[in-house]
Protein backbone atom coordinates (compact mmCIF):
# COMPACT_ATOMS: atom_id res chain seq x y z
CA UNK A 1 0.00 0.00 0.00
CA UNK A 2 1.33 3.29 -1.06
CA UNK A 3 0.65 7.02 -0.14
CA UNK A 4 1.31 10.15 -1.92
CA UNK A 5 2.97 12.78 -0.27
CA UNK A 6 2.92 16.55 -1.97
CA UNK A 7 4.15 19.43 -1.07
CA UNK A 8 2.05 22.28 -2.33
CA UNK A 9 2.51 25.48 -3.59
CA UNK A 10 4.32 24.79 -7.00
CA UNK A 11 2.70 26.54 -10.56
CA UNK A 12 2.36 24.15 -12.82
CA UNK A 13 4.08 24.43 -15.91
CA UNK A 14 5.28 22.90 -19.00
CA UNK A 15 2.88 20.13 -21.17
CA UNK A 16 0.65 17.28 -20.17
CA UNK A 17 0.06 14.17 -22.68
CA UNK A 18 -3.29 12.48 -22.17
CA UNK A 19 -4.01 9.00 -22.00
CA UNK A 20 -6.67 7.05 -24.02
CA UNK A 21 -10.12 7.07 -21.85
CA UNK A 22 -10.82 5.30 -19.08
CA UNK A 23 -14.52 5.38 -19.82
CA UNK A 24 -14.34 4.14 -23.90
CA UNK A 25 -11.53 1.26 -22.42
CA UNK A 26 -13.52 -0.77 -20.00
CA UNK A 27 -16.54 -0.87 -22.49
CA UNK A 28 -14.20 -1.96 -25.57
CA UNK A 29 -12.33 -4.55 -24.26
CA UNK A 30 -15.48 -6.16 -23.46
CA UNK A 31 -17.15 -5.92 -26.55
CA UNK A 32 -13.91 -7.95 -28.29
CA UNK A 33 -15.84 -11.13 -27.11
CA UNK A 34 -18.42 -10.68 -29.93
CA UNK A 35 -15.56 -10.50 -32.39
CA UNK A 36 -14.33 -13.67 -34.50
CA UNK A 37 -10.88 -12.24 -34.60
CA UNK A 38 -8.26 -10.77 -33.05
CA UNK A 39 -8.56 -7.28 -32.11
CA UNK A 40 -5.56 -4.67 -31.68
CA UNK A 41 -6.48 -1.67 -29.73
CA UNK A 42 -4.19 0.97 -29.29
CA UNK A 43 -4.16 3.98 -26.97
CA UNK A 44 -5.48 2.19 -24.00
CA UNK A 45 -4.62 3.88 -20.77
CA UNK A 46 -2.25 1.49 -18.18
CA UNK A 47 -4.83 1.71 -15.09
CA UNK A 48 -6.22 -0.49 -12.79
CA UNK A 49 -9.77 -0.49 -14.18
CA UNK A 50 -8.24 -1.61 -17.72
CA UNK A 51 -5.81 -4.18 -16.13
CA UNK A 52 -8.82 -6.18 -14.09
CA UNK A 53 -11.35 -6.06 -17.42
CA UNK A 54 -8.29 -7.36 -19.16
CA UNK A 55 -7.37 -9.88 -16.59
CA UNK A 56 -11.05 -11.12 -16.55
CA UNK A 57 -11.21 -11.51 -20.34
CA UNK A 58 -7.70 -13.66 -20.10
CA UNK A 59 -9.21 -15.94 -17.03
CA UNK A 60 -12.50 -16.54 -19.41
CA UNK A 61 -9.72 -18.16 -21.75
CA UNK A 62 -9.09 -15.09 -24.12
CA UNK A 63 -5.70 -14.55 -25.43
CA UNK A 64 -4.04 -11.19 -24.27
CA UNK A 65 -0.90 -9.96 -25.73
CA UNK A 66 0.73 -6.78 -24.56
CA UNK A 67 2.32 -4.67 -27.84
CA UNK A 68 3.61 -2.06 -26.01
CA UNK A 69 2.25 0.03 -22.73
CA UNK A 70 -0.46 1.60 -24.43
CA UNK A 71 -1.26 -1.28 -27.30
CA UNK A 72 -3.51 -4.70 -26.66
CA UNK A 73 -3.83 -7.91 -28.85
CA UNK A 74 -7.12 -9.53 -27.75
CA UNK A 75 -8.46 -12.76 -28.97
CA UNK A 76 -11.16 -13.69 -27.64
CA UNK A 77 -12.61 -16.09 -30.28
CA UNK A 78 -11.26 -19.01 -27.66
CA UNK A 79 -13.51 -18.02 -24.75
CA UNK A 80 -15.37 -20.76 -24.36
CA UNK A 81 -17.68 -19.63 -20.96
CA UNK A 82 -20.56 -17.33 -20.10
CA UNK A 83 -19.09 -16.95 -16.30
CA UNK A 84 -17.06 -13.92 -15.51
CA UNK A 85 -14.93 -13.40 -12.15
CA UNK A 86 -16.87 -12.85 -9.52
CA UNK A 87 -13.61 -11.61 -7.45
CA UNK A 88 -12.28 -9.38 -10.48
CA UNK A 89 -15.58 -8.08 -11.61
CA UNK A 90 -16.90 -6.75 -8.55
CA UNK A 91 -14.10 -4.22 -7.62
CA UNK A 92 -15.29 -2.28 -10.64
CA UNK A 93 -18.36 -0.91 -12.28
CA UNK A 94 -17.44 -1.65 -16.09
CA UNK A 95 -17.71 -5.38 -15.30
CA UNK A 96 -21.27 -4.89 -15.91
CA UNK A 97 -20.53 -4.42 -19.57
CA UNK A 98 -19.62 -8.20 -19.83
CA UNK A 99 -23.40 -8.58 -19.50
CA UNK A 100 -24.37 -7.40 -22.73
CA UNK A 101 -20.73 -9.15 -24.60
CA UNK A 102 -21.91 -12.08 -22.91
CA UNK A 103 -25.42 -12.13 -23.81
CA UNK A 104 -25.17 -11.03 -27.25
CA UNK A 105 -22.40 -13.59 -28.42
CA UNK A 106 -23.29 -17.08 -26.37
CA UNK A 107 -27.01 -15.59 -25.38
CA UNK A 108 -26.26 -16.32 -21.56
CA UNK A 109 -24.55 -14.55 -19.21
CA UNK A 110 -23.31 -14.98 -15.53
CA UNK A 111 -21.96 -11.66 -13.96
CA UNK A 112 -21.90 -9.93 -10.92
CA UNK A 113 -23.41 -6.93 -9.88
CA UNK A 114 -21.71 -3.83 -10.28
CA UNK A 115 -18.70 -2.46 -7.80
CA UNK A 116 -16.00 0.52 -8.28
CA UNK A 117 -16.71 3.78 -6.48
CA UNK A 118 -18.91 3.62 -3.81
CA UNK A 119 -21.30 7.06 -4.06
CA UNK A 120 -24.36 5.56 -4.27
CA UNK A 121 -26.45 3.11 -5.52
CA UNK A 122 -25.78 1.71 -9.52
CA UNK A 123 -29.31 0.25 -10.45
CA UNK A 124 -29.31 -1.86 -13.59
CA UNK A 125 -32.94 -2.26 -14.01
CA UNK A 126 -32.38 -0.39 -17.51
CA UNK A 127 -30.19 -2.25 -18.42
CA UNK A 128 -32.34 -5.76 -17.46
CA UNK A 129 -35.10 -3.91 -19.35
CA UNK A 130 -32.85 -3.30 -22.67
CA UNK A 131 -32.21 -7.42 -22.33
CA UNK A 132 -36.08 -8.09 -21.84
CA UNK A 133 -36.90 -6.02 -24.84
CA UNK A 134 -35.03 -8.25 -26.75
CA UNK A 135 -35.98 -11.50 -25.62
CA UNK A 136 -34.02 -12.32 -22.17
CA UNK A 137 -34.67 -13.35 -19.02
CA UNK A 138 -32.83 -12.68 -15.95
CA UNK A 139 -32.30 -13.97 -12.28
CA UNK A 140 -30.33 -12.18 -9.47
CA UNK A 141 -29.06 -14.67 -6.90
CA UNK A 142 -26.30 -14.44 -4.04
CA UNK A 143 -25.17 -10.82 -6.10
CA UNK A 144 -24.97 -12.79 -9.32
CA UNK A 145 -26.51 -11.81 -12.53
CA UNK A 146 -27.90 -14.15 -14.44
CA UNK A 147 -29.37 -13.52 -18.06
CA UNK A 148 -30.27 -15.55 -20.96
CA UNK A 149 -32.20 -15.87 -24.18
CA UNK A 150 -33.17 -18.43 -26.74
CA UNK A 151 -32.71 -15.63 -29.31
CA UNK A 152 -32.14 -12.36 -29.39
CA UNK A 153 -34.69 -10.37 -31.50
CA UNK A 154 -34.45 -6.47 -32.34
CA UNK A 155 -37.11 -4.13 -30.97
CA UNK A 156 -37.55 -0.99 -29.83
CA UNK A 157 -36.17 0.48 -26.21
CA UNK A 158 -37.24 3.49 -24.65
CA UNK A 159 -34.95 4.40 -21.24
CA UNK A 160 -36.26 5.96 -18.56
CA UNK A 161 -33.29 7.89 -17.95
CA UNK A 162 -30.53 8.32 -20.14
CA UNK A 163 -28.18 5.93 -18.70
CA UNK A 164 -24.42 5.55 -19.94
CA UNK A 165 -24.26 2.09 -18.77
CA UNK A 166 -27.62 0.66 -20.16
CA UNK A 167 -26.96 2.40 -23.76
CA UNK A 168 -23.90 0.53 -24.04
CA UNK A 169 -24.89 -3.06 -23.09
CA UNK A 170 -27.59 -2.61 -24.73
CA UNK A 171 -25.35 -1.61 -27.53
CA UNK A 172 -23.41 -4.66 -27.22
CA UNK A 173 -26.43 -7.23 -26.75
CA UNK A 174 -27.89 -6.28 -29.62
CA UNK A 175 -25.29 -6.12 -32.47
CA UNK A 176 -25.45 -9.82 -33.28
CA UNK A 177 -29.60 -9.73 -32.45
CA UNK A 178 -31.79 -10.48 -35.38
CA UNK A 179 -33.71 -7.33 -37.16
CA UNK A 180 -33.00 -3.97 -35.81
CA UNK A 181 -32.91 -2.32 -32.32
CA UNK A 182 -33.75 0.97 -31.69
CA UNK A 183 -32.80 2.97 -28.69
CA UNK A 184 -34.40 5.98 -27.44
CA UNK A 185 -33.45 8.58 -24.82
CA UNK A 186 -30.14 6.88 -25.43
CA UNK A 187 -27.18 8.57 -23.29
CA UNK A 188 -24.44 10.68 -25.82
CA UNK A 189 -21.09 10.38 -23.84
CA UNK A 190 -18.17 10.48 -26.21
CA UNK A 191 -16.98 7.14 -25.05
CA UNK A 192 -20.63 5.66 -26.48
CA UNK A 193 -19.60 7.28 -29.90
CA UNK A 194 -16.51 5.02 -29.87
CA UNK A 195 -18.01 1.83 -28.84
CA UNK A 196 -20.26 2.18 -31.80
CA UNK A 197 -16.83 3.35 -34.04
CA UNK A 198 -15.12 0.72 -32.41
CA UNK A 199 -18.28 -2.23 -33.65
CA UNK A 200 -18.74 -0.51 -36.56
CA UNK A 201 -14.86 -1.05 -37.38
CA UNK A 202 -15.70 -5.01 -37.08
CA UNK A 203 -18.53 -4.85 -39.43
CA UNK A 204 -21.80 -3.73 -37.45
CA UNK A 205 -24.11 -1.47 -38.70
CA UNK A 206 -25.01 1.38 -36.12
CA UNK A 207 -25.95 4.90 -36.46
CA UNK A 208 -27.03 7.65 -34.36
CA UNK A 209 -24.47 6.78 -31.70
CA UNK A 210 -24.11 10.56 -30.01
CA UNK A 211 -27.67 11.44 -30.55
CA UNK A 212 -30.70 10.54 -28.50
CA UNK A 213 -31.53 8.00 -30.59
CA UNK A 214 -29.39 4.89 -32.15
CA UNK A 215 -30.30 2.43 -34.92
CA UNK A 216 -28.57 -0.99 -34.69
CA UNK A 217 -28.99 -3.32 -37.75
CA UNK A 218 -28.03 -6.58 -36.81
CA UNK A 219 -25.30 -7.97 -38.53
CA UNK A 220 -24.22 -12.12 -38.16
CA UNK A 221 -20.23 -11.78 -37.79
CA UNK A 222 -17.86 -9.66 -36.61
CA UNK A 223 -14.62 -9.27 -37.33
CA UNK A 224 -11.18 -8.49 -36.09
CA UNK A 225 -10.00 -4.97 -36.18
CA UNK A 226 -7.31 -2.41 -35.57
CA UNK A 227 -8.64 0.65 -33.43
CA UNK A 228 -7.45 3.25 -31.63
CA UNK A 229 -9.34 5.05 -28.09
CA UNK A 230 -10.09 8.33 -27.84
CA UNK A 231 -8.77 10.46 -25.39
CA UNK A 232 -9.61 10.82 -22.31
CA UNK A 233 -11.89 14.20 -21.24
CA UNK A 234 -12.07 14.08 -17.52
CA UNK A 235 -8.29 12.94 -17.40
CA UNK A 236 -7.51 16.27 -19.21
CA UNK A 237 -9.95 18.27 -17.69
CA UNK A 238 -8.37 16.96 -14.59
CA UNK A 239 -5.11 18.87 -15.55
CA UNK A 240 -6.66 21.71 -16.67
CA UNK A 241 -8.08 22.76 -13.38
CA UNK A 242 -5.08 21.82 -11.83
CA UNK A 243 -3.20 24.19 -13.63
CA UNK A 244 -5.79 26.31 -13.15
CA UNK A 245 -5.64 26.08 -9.24
CA UNK A 246 -1.96 26.44 -8.82
CA UNK A 247 -1.60 29.79 -11.30
CA UNK A 248 0.40 27.48 -13.28
CA UNK A 249 0.28 27.26 -17.43
CA UNK A 250 -0.09 24.18 -19.31
CA UNK A 251 -0.40 22.71 -22.72
CA UNK A 252 -2.59 19.81 -22.26
CA UNK A 253 -2.25 17.73 -25.14
CA UNK A 254 -3.35 14.90 -27.22
CA UNK A 255 -7.36 15.74 -26.64
CA UNK A 256 -10.47 16.61 -28.47
CA UNK A 257 -11.53 19.99 -27.71
CA UNK A 258 -15.13 19.51 -28.43
CA UNK A 259 -15.52 16.65 -25.48
CA UNK A 260 -14.50 19.66 -22.95
CA UNK A 261 -16.55 22.52 -24.04
CA UNK A 262 -18.68 22.13 -20.67
CA UNK A 263 -15.50 22.19 -18.64
CA UNK A 264 -13.71 25.09 -21.16
CA UNK A 265 -16.79 26.95 -20.89
CA UNK A 266 -16.94 27.22 -16.57
CA UNK A 267 -13.14 27.79 -16.27
CA UNK A 268 -13.43 30.65 -18.53
CA UNK A 269 -16.01 31.86 -16.27
CA UNK A 270 -14.02 31.69 -13.56
CA UNK A 271 -11.01 33.84 -15.11
CA UNK A 272 -8.98 31.11 -16.34
CA UNK A 273 -7.32 31.80 -19.69
CA UNK A 274 -7.77 29.29 -22.21
CA UNK A 275 -6.54 28.41 -25.84
CA UNK A 276 -7.36 26.08 -27.63
CA UNK A 277 -5.76 23.97 -30.50
CA UNK A 278 -6.50 21.47 -32.83
CA UNK A 279 -5.58 18.32 -30.29
CA UNK A 280 -4.54 20.36 -27.43
CA UNK A 281 -5.87 23.39 -25.33
CA UNK A 282 -3.24 26.03 -23.22
CA UNK A 283 -4.37 26.66 -19.85
CA UNK A 284 -3.06 29.84 -17.56
CA UNK A 285 -3.66 31.93 -15.06
CA UNK A 286 -2.48 34.74 -13.26
CA UNK A 287 -5.52 36.53 -11.57
CA UNK A 288 -7.62 35.84 -8.83
CA UNK A 289 -10.63 33.11 -9.20
CA UNK A 290 -14.44 34.23 -9.54
CA UNK A 291 -17.13 32.59 -8.09
CA UNK A 292 -19.24 30.31 -10.58
CA UNK A 293 -22.33 28.04 -10.60
CA UNK A 294 -22.31 24.72 -11.51
CA UNK A 295 -25.07 22.33 -12.41
CA UNK A 296 -23.68 17.96 -13.17
CA UNK A 297 -25.78 16.94 -16.19
CA UNK A 298 -25.55 14.04 -19.38
CA UNK A 299 -23.23 14.93 -22.17
CA UNK A 300 -23.12 17.40 -23.68
CA UNK A 301 -23.93 19.16 -20.09
CA UNK A 302 -21.27 19.45 -17.18
CA UNK A 303 -19.82 16.22 -16.19
CA UNK A 304 -20.29 14.29 -12.82
CA UNK A 305 -16.88 13.53 -13.38
CA UNK A 306 -15.18 16.40 -12.80
CA UNK A 307 -17.98 17.88 -10.39
CA UNK A 308 -14.90 17.57 -7.25
CA UNK A 309 -12.36 18.68 -8.67
CA UNK A 310 -14.03 21.83 -10.16
CA UNK A 311 -14.75 22.31 -5.86
CA UNK A 312 -11.70 22.18 -5.27
CA UNK A 313 -11.52 25.52 -7.63
CA UNK A 314 -14.67 26.97 -6.54
CA UNK A 315 -13.30 26.45 -2.55
CA UNK A 316 -10.07 29.16 -4.13
CA UNK A 317 -12.75 31.50 -5.77
CA UNK A 318 -13.81 34.99 -4.57
CA UNK A 319 -17.18 34.74 -3.25
CA UNK A 320 -20.27 31.85 -2.91
CA UNK A 321 -20.50 29.10 -5.62
CA UNK A 322 -23.23 26.85 -5.69
CA UNK A 323 -22.84 23.43 -7.14
CA UNK A 324 -26.34 21.16 -8.14
CA UNK A 325 -25.17 17.23 -8.20
CA UNK A 326 -28.06 16.04 -10.57
CA UNK A 327 -26.01 12.56 -11.18
CA UNK A 328 -25.33 10.40 -8.43
CA UNK A 329 -26.96 10.66 -4.73
CA UNK A 330 -23.69 10.61 -3.01
CA UNK A 331 -20.89 12.31 -4.65
CA UNK A 332 -19.84 14.78 -1.83
CA UNK A 333 -18.41 12.54 0.31
CA UNK A 334 -14.95 14.23 -0.81
CA UNK A 335 -16.10 17.38 1.28
CA UNK A 336 -15.36 16.33 4.56
CA UNK A 337 -11.24 15.59 2.79
CA UNK A 338 -11.49 19.14 1.55
CA UNK A 339 -12.82 20.66 4.92
CA UNK A 340 -10.03 19.01 6.69
CA UNK A 341 -7.63 21.49 4.26
CA UNK A 342 -9.39 24.92 4.85
CA UNK A 343 -12.32 24.56 2.75
CA UNK A 344 -16.02 26.06 3.57
CA UNK A 345 -18.45 23.92 2.03
CA UNK A 346 -21.94 23.01 3.54
CA UNK A 347 -23.75 20.00 1.73
CA UNK A 348 -27.70 19.84 1.60
CA UNK A 349 -28.70 16.50 -0.32
CA UNK A 350 -27.55 17.55 -4.14
CA UNK A 351 -26.49 20.92 -3.51
CA UNK A 352 -23.17 21.99 -1.80
CA UNK A 353 -22.50 25.72 -0.80
CA UNK A 354 -18.57 26.97 -1.26
CA UNK A 355 -17.22 29.63 0.02
CA UNK A 356 -14.15 31.10 -1.15
CA UNK A 357 -10.89 30.98 1.08
CA UNK A 358 -8.21 32.78 0.80
CA UNK A 359 -6.07 29.67 0.82
CA UNK A 360 -5.88 25.63 1.55
CA UNK A 361 -3.74 24.23 4.15
CA UNK A 362 -2.25 20.90 4.45
CA UNK A 363 -3.15 18.04 6.20
CA UNK A 364 -3.61 14.13 6.12
CA UNK A 365 -6.29 13.50 3.99
CA UNK A 366 -7.92 9.77 1.63
CA UNK A 367 -9.54 9.67 -1.89
CA UNK A 368 -12.47 8.04 -0.90
CA UNK A 369 -13.41 7.34 -4.67
CA UNK A 370 -11.61 8.27 -8.15
CA UNK A 371 -12.81 11.31 -8.66
CA UNK A 372 -12.52 12.38 -4.69
CA UNK A 373 -9.27 11.52 -5.52
CA UNK A 374 -8.22 13.67 -8.16
CA UNK A 375 -9.80 16.68 -6.11
CA UNK A 376 -7.47 15.83 -2.88
CA UNK A 377 -4.71 15.82 -5.14
CA UNK A 378 -5.19 19.33 -6.92
CA UNK A 379 -6.01 20.63 -3.56
CA UNK A 380 -2.96 19.07 -1.87
CA UNK A 381 -0.61 20.82 -4.98
CA UNK A 382 -2.07 24.23 -4.01
CA UNK A 383 -2.00 23.83 0.10
CA UNK A 384 0.17 25.45 2.28
CA UNK A 385 2.56 22.64 3.52
CA UNK A 386 2.88 19.13 2.76
CA UNK A 387 0.03 16.75 2.51
CA UNK A 388 -0.79 13.04 2.75
CA UNK A 389 -2.98 11.13 0.93
CA UNK A 390 -3.84 7.72 1.43
CA UNK A 391 -6.62 5.39 -0.75
CA UNK A 392 -4.84 6.06 -3.69
CA UNK A 393 -5.68 2.69 -5.63
CA UNK A 394 -9.14 4.45 -5.93
CA UNK A 395 -7.13 7.01 -8.00
CA UNK A 396 -4.75 4.52 -9.88
CA UNK A 397 -7.89 3.05 -10.99
CA UNK A 398 -8.32 6.02 -13.61
CA UNK A 399 -5.65 8.17 -13.92
CA UNK A 400 -2.20 6.47 -15.63
CA UNK A 401 0.85 7.52 -13.90
CA UNK A 402 -0.51 10.52 -12.30
CA UNK A 403 3.02 11.26 -10.30
CA UNK A 404 4.89 11.55 -12.87
CA UNK A 405 2.90 13.37 -15.29
CA UNK A 406 2.70 15.68 -12.11
CA UNK A 407 6.24 15.80 -11.38
CA UNK A 408 7.21 16.43 -15.26
CA UNK A 409 4.69 19.40 -14.55
CA UNK A 410 6.98 20.76 -11.78
CA UNK A 411 4.42 19.12 -8.58
CA UNK A 412 6.44 18.11 -5.47
CA UNK A 413 4.88 14.50 -5.18
CA UNK A 414 6.55 11.53 -4.39
CA UNK A 415 4.50 7.99 -3.88
CA UNK A 416 5.76 6.45 -0.72
CA UNK A 417 4.93 2.80 1.33
CA UNK A 418 2.33 3.31 4.35
CA UNK A 419 3.88 1.68 7.20
CA UNK A 420 1.85 -0.52 8.89
CA UNK A 421 1.48 -0.02 12.69
CA UNK A 422 3.71 -2.49 14.73
CA UNK A 423 1.80 -5.24 17.06
CA UNK A 424 2.33 -4.66 20.45
CA UNK A 425 4.31 -7.82 21.08
CA UNK A 426 2.92 -9.81 24.71
CA UNK A 427 4.99 -9.70 27.56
Amino acid sequence: MDKFVIKGGKRLTGEVVISGAKNAAVAIIPATILSEGICRIENVPNITDVNAITRILYDMGAKVRNINRSTLEIDASTIRTYVASEELARHMRGSYYLMGALLGRFHHAVVTMPGGCDFGVRPIDQHLKGFAALGAKHRIEAGMVDVSAERLVGNNIYLDVASVGATINIMLAAVKAEGTTVIENAAKEPHIVDLANFLNSMGADIRGAGTDVIKIFGVQHLSGTTYSIIPDQIEAGTYMVAAAATGGDVMVKNIIPKHLESVSAKLEEMGVTLEEFDDSIRVSRSGTLTKCNIKTMPHPGFPTDMQPQIAVLLSLAEGTSIINESVWDNRFRYVEELKRMGAQISVDGKLAVVEGVDHLDAAPVKATDLRAGAAVVIAALCARGVTQIENIEQIERGYEDIEKKLQRLGADIRRVPVLEPKTAQAI
